[in-house]
Formats: structure tokens, sequence, C-alpha cells
């Protein structure tokens, strides 16, 4: 896969200067601060109860924050009680896409937020926004009526002043155009979520990258682990299995989920390529979606998930051009796979949560086509990647445990916060 780093934009996120010490997030700015503030206010749903957060949690990297649901059917319900969407929720923390493109070279899908891309970014050139003003018009989500309650509710609130001290005066009378109004709503909570304090490139990694970068070393070398350890990690950040992780990682992983190439503004790797996938995830049986009223799930139990292909289905697209990606789902990034708030915490995995953790994630990869593991078979099985790495192909790796148990160690040191 290519990374296509080219198309992001320079100001995607927040610059982290590159040393080789800690780093610490900035303050955020007055945009930053707006976006913070509607992230988190519960009464922009009907009935009011439900914010961003909801589904959203900082502790849990900015996914589910509930581990009874993630150790079940891992979607969340809306404002509204037994109302559900088919999907966990996915990250917003390093979650800046391109805009939604087709790589004829490539023969790829890249872009766009939403575990469908749905997002696109064809409207207002940033698919993080678009992502941002999805959830408070969405029924089985925050269920507000239209565009205009949720900026009545904005003008309302304690931090309408910071509204206009940011975006002018009058910014907030919906008189002067609902949809102008609340594009703005979208962007300032994107701006928070590109912010350091969400997309903090603050993790064990990052610390590796930027010693091993001070000390002279290639990105590529320091993203595969390619060298001897002393060279490539001379503050010996890493662990040897960490190290060991990272190798195996560079090998099998990093394709899709890149960790050689920095992203926009010198920052380290995003750990994705931004493209969709379908690695044949089987369902998720405790899926609350597949028992919701037949309003909103009409296919009850029998409901399959075709992810970009379904979306450019509704889009419009001829057939040759959705069928091809019926059942692949965006390539998410890694970081903070593993971030929790306390040690037991369970979180979910894949787009439906069916995967309940690294452990779980990394053998499926290595083992999915290994006849003796008895996994359930794909949601959607076909359009399936079949892509060889070292030879074998995503579901028959031949990794051994020790090479499994150092991938899960490796992706570890994805959590933000860490103070050497």
């Amino acid at each position: 896969m290519t990374p296509l780093l080219t198309l992001l934009c320079a100001a995607a996120c927040a610059t982290v200067a590159m040393s080789a010490g800690p780093v610490r997030a900035a303050e955020l700015s007055p945009l930053e601060q707006l976006g913070k503030a509607l992230f988190f206010d519960r009464t922009l749903s009907t009935p009011p109860g439900q914010s961003c957060a909801a589904c959203h949690g900082p502790r849990a990297g900015f996914t589910g924050p509930e581990s009874a649901i993630n150790a079940a059917g891992a979607v969340y319900e809306g404002a509204v009680h037994n109302r559900f969407g088919d999907r966990k929720p996915p990250t917003v923390a390093y979650a800046d896409s391109p805009v939604l493109h087709y790589d004829a070279g490539e023969d790829v899908w890249i872009g766009g937020s939403f575990w469908d891309g749905r997002a696109t970014g064809w409207t207002l050139g940033d698919p993080l926004a678009e992502q941002a003003m999805g959830p408070f018009l969405n029924h089985v989500e925050q269920n507000m009526p239209f565009d205009k309650q949720v900026i009545r509710r904005v003008a309302k609130s304690d931090y309408a002043p910071l509204f206009e001290a940011v975006w002018g005066p009058g910014s907030l009378n919906d008189k002067k155009g609902a949809a102008a109004t609340y594009e703005r709503i979208g962007r300032s909570i994107a701006a928070y979520e590109r912010s350091t304090k969400v997309t903090a490139f603050t993790s064990k990694f990052d610390h590796y990258w930027r010693t091993s970068l001070a000390a002279g070393n290639d990105p590529e070398d320091i993203g595969r682990a390619e060298g001897p350890k002393d060279e490539l990690d001379p503050m010996a950040v890493l662990t040897d299995q960490e190290f060991a992780g990272l190798l195996e990682f560079g090998e099998y992983c990093a394709r899709c989920h890149i960790s050689t190439v920095p992203g926009p503004g010198n920052t380290p790797p995003l750990f994705t390529d931004f493209s969709h996938e379908n690695i044949g995830v089987p369902k998720n049986p405790q899926n609350p979606f597949y028992f919701v009223s037949r309003k909103w799930n009409p296919d009850g139990k029998n409901f399959v998930d075709y992810g970009l292909g379904a979306f450019l289905e509704k889009a419009g697209f001829p057939a040759e051009v959705y069928e091809p990606q019926l059942g692949k789902h965006k390539v998410p990034t890694v970081r903070n796979v593993d971030q929790r708030p306390y040690p037991e915490f369970v979180k979910a995995y894949m787009h439906n949560g069916a995967l309940k953790s690294l452990e779980d994630v990394v053998h499926f990869y290595n083992t999915r086509d290994v006849a003796a593991e008895n996994w359930p078979p794909p949601e959607v099985p076909y359009n399936l990647n079949d892509e060889l790495f070292e030879g074998h192909p995503i579901g028959d790796f031949h990794l051994s445990a020790e090479a499994e148990a150092a991938i899960v160690a490796f992706l570890k040191t994805l959590t933000d916060g860490y103070v050497p």
C-alpha cells in the first residue's frame, strides 16, 4: 500500500518538535478549546445526556469507554434507549484522513472518515470535520432533529461567547445561514481532535523514534527495526522484546499500518495508510444492532455490513466500482490500541468489536485460515485481502507464539502518555 502522505494537509496535526527529549502537549488554542467544549457537551442530544465523549472516551484512546460494553456487542447505545448503530466507535485521535478518492495505481480507495469512509471530505475538503457533524443528526446516535437545534443549544451554552470570539460576532445566528454555522461546529471539533491534547505523539515509540532520529538513523530503518538495536535505539528506550516486535510488525503489518514515513509536520508515523480492506473479520454475534427495531435494521440477524462498498453503492457509483469494495473497512491507526484506564479494562477491536484483546488480533492475522484454529467465517467472504507478507498470506503467516507476543509488546508502546 502507498502511504499517500503527500495528500495530507501539513496543518492537519500540530507540529511536534524533533528532539531527543520527551514532548509535552501544547496548550489549546481558542479554536481547539471551543472544539473541546463542543466535544464534551452533553446537551447536544435528544434527549440531553450524550456527548461525543460518551462513545469516544479519552481514557480509552478516544474510543469506547465502557469495559462491559466492549466485552460484548461493543456498539454503543444512542441518546434514545435501545437505539444502536451497527459498528463500534472508531478512535477520533490520529484520525485525520485525506479526502476519499480512488488510487488507480494501487487499485484501492483511500481516505474518508468513519469505518466506511462516508465522511468523504467532498463537501468541506475535510473528512474529520464532516465526521464530527454526523453523529449529532444521526437518529441512532445523538438524535438531534436538525442542525438549527444544535446551533440553538450551542447559543445557550456557557461557551457561546468563546464561539463568537473564535468565529466572529453573529456567527451563532442561524438566521444568517444555519449550514455555515453548523460547519463551524464541525471544524471546531476537528481542530480539537487534531490538537496535541488528543493527537499527542507522546508514546514510548515516539520517544524511541525521536532519539533514533537524533542519532542520525534513517526513518525506514527506525520504523522497521532494521539494524542493530544499540545503533537504532541508543538510549535503550525499547526492551528487547518490543524491538523484536517492531521488526515483526515491520514485516507483517507495516504495509498498511505504516511505521516508516513521518506524518504531517514531521511528526512520527501515523500507523495507517488510510486505505480500506476486508481482512475476513467474522460477525460479532452480540452486536445489539441485530436486535433493534426493524425501523433501523430491517434485516435483523441477517444484516451484513458491506462497509465501503455499501456506501459507494448508496452514493450512486456503478456496480463495477462498488462491488469490488464490498466488505472493506477503513484501516485504522494502531496508535493507542492498548490505552485503557486500568489493566482489566476490556477493549474491542475491528469495526464490529468481534475481537477482545491484542493477543486475539495478532493471532487472527496469523492464523485466520488455519483450519485447526476454528475461526468463524468472514462476515463478507469475498474481496478478501490475500497479499503475501514474507511469502505468506494474511491468515497463515506461520509466526511463532514468541513472535506474536513480541508484536503485542510492541503495540503497547504506542500508548500516549509515556514518561521516560
